[in-house]
């Protein structure tokens, strides 16, 4: 009896062990991976700045840089085209059926507050009137948010918020709006935090 409870504290001590292992790469390890990689990202989208882009960016392609200043002078992320789960480890996503920066309609982005770099940590802690400056080859374009995110929670099955008038199906956009979207809470969540935010400037570079 005493082999067989020792035999059982041996392989529960092994049990959490692997699971403290596996909770410290979730939260540290895919850091330091995810930051190599939005760096190497960061550096091949200036790269492929050079050239002109003449197709439709593949999924996981750096697409646009995303700038907070409200995170600091030195808050850059890429955004990657897609928001699958290799795609969200190289930087935020761009969901594809959304419209690109600047255009009529809705740029839509996402990214994760814990794990994977955790590039939208902070994000709840915007407010109304906060700026998001999104660069492109030639442009620089600059939100003015219209709410926290912090004030609104939808579910993962709300897709209106990814409409090209948010809410509003049948409209035709006539402004260009953006919509940054992350996990409600720190933890495991499937609700969405959202923010809407409208164009303000378009500056040439």
């Amino acid at each position: 009896m005493r082999g067989l409870v020792r035999g059982l504290g041996i392989v529960l001590l092994v049990a959490g062990l692997g699971l403290l292992g596996w909770a410290g790469w979730q939260y540290f390890g895919t850091g330091i991976t995810s930051n190599q990689k939005m760096g190497e990202a960061e550096k091949s989208l200036r790269d492929d700045w050079k050239t002109p882009l003449t197709t439709p960016p593949s999924t996981g392609t750096p697409i646009v840089l995303l700038r907070i200043p409200k995170f600091g002078a030195d808050w850059e992320k890429p955004v990657v085209e897609g928001v699958g789960k290799d795609d969200l480890s190289r930087g935020i996503g761009h969901y594809p059926q959304t419209q690109m920066p600047g255009q009529p309609g809705n740029f839509a982005i996402a990214g994760h507050r814990v794990t994977h770099g955790s590039p939208f940590r902070k994000l709840l802690d915007l407010r109304k009137g906060d700026l998001v400056l999104v660069e492109t080859a030639d442009v620089v374009y600059t939100y003015e948010l219209d709410g926290s995110p912090r004030d609104l929670t939808v579910k993962p099955t709300d897709s209106w918020v990814l409409d090209p008038v948010p809410g509003k199906p049948r409209e035709t956009p006539s402004k260009s709006v953006i919509t940054l979207t992350t996990c409600q809470d720190l933890f495991h969540s499937p609700d969405r935090s959202v923010a809407f935010g409208h164009l303000v400037k378009a500056s040439k570079k």
